[in-house]
């Protein structure tokens, strides 16, 4: 908080002048950034309960399978890509406490480009595709949507489940995107809505269907 120091002659008979409103401003702003301050611990706390809680069947559990668990979203991207993949990763389970999620990258090294493919796909409740230049330098990518958008039209709970993303490092432009893809409305890092957007999208009680959906799924297969 800013404080005026008001001096003065000692041995005038005057009144000390009156501070200016400005200290009022100050002292409302001090107290705006306390709030501010408040808000923001009392979500890092929020936040770090959530983790603890989602964590917890790791600590537990060390015979753990990492195939059993159903992540909210994943990131396909270009190999390029991998640095903005994970930081929009952390945006979105940090800032928005969408978690889990995974990027591409981050898919078992050592099996099929397919297999991984198709695992990060039902294992998630949301596909998220990476629009940036480097999509189209790499034609994989393509196929990447074609998949994940005929997944979800084989799938009744997977309906709206693609959502590309034009983030706000080296984004695709719109004239670029493949016309397959410009058919859905893409999420803008940029935009001024952003944040309603991604809250309006990744919505806890489709992430509960679709989980329950790839449980009775898994359970049908083992049978």
């Amino acid at each position: 908080m800013c404080t005026f120091i008001i001096m003065g002659n000692t041995n005038s008979k005057r009144n000390p002048p009156t501070p200016p409103n400005n200290a009022e401003k100050d002292t409302s702003v001090s107290a705006g950034q306390r709030g501010f301050k408040q808000n923001h611990e009392l979500c890092g706390l929020s936040l770090d309960i959530e983790e603890i809680s989602t964590n917890v069947p790791e600590i537990h559990s060390s015979d753990e399978d990492p195939e059993d668990v159903f992540y909210k979203f994943v990131i396909l991207h270009a190999q390029n890509d991998a640095d903005e993949a994970s930081r929009l990763q952390h945006l979105l389970q940090n800032n928005f406490c969408i978690k889990p999620g995974i990027i591409f990258a981050e898919m078992p090294s050592g099996r099929h480009f397919f297999q991984n493919l198709n695992d990060a796909v039902n294992r998630s409740a949301w596909t998220i595709i990476l629009l940036t230049e480097h999509f189209l330098s790499e034609a994989w990518c393509e196929f990447q949507s074609y998949a994940s958008l005929m997944n979800a039209l084989n799938k009744q709970h997977k309906y709206n489940s693609v959502i590309p993303l034009r983030p706000l490092n080296d984004p695709l432009p719109r004239e670029k995107t493949p016309c397959v893809l410009q058919a859905i409305n893409a999420l803008e890092e940029d935009s001024p809505g952003f944040a309603k957007q991604v809250e309006k999208i990744f919505q806890e009680s489709k992430y509960r269907q679709q989980q329950a959906m790839w449980k009775k799924e898994r359970t049908n297969e083992t049978h």
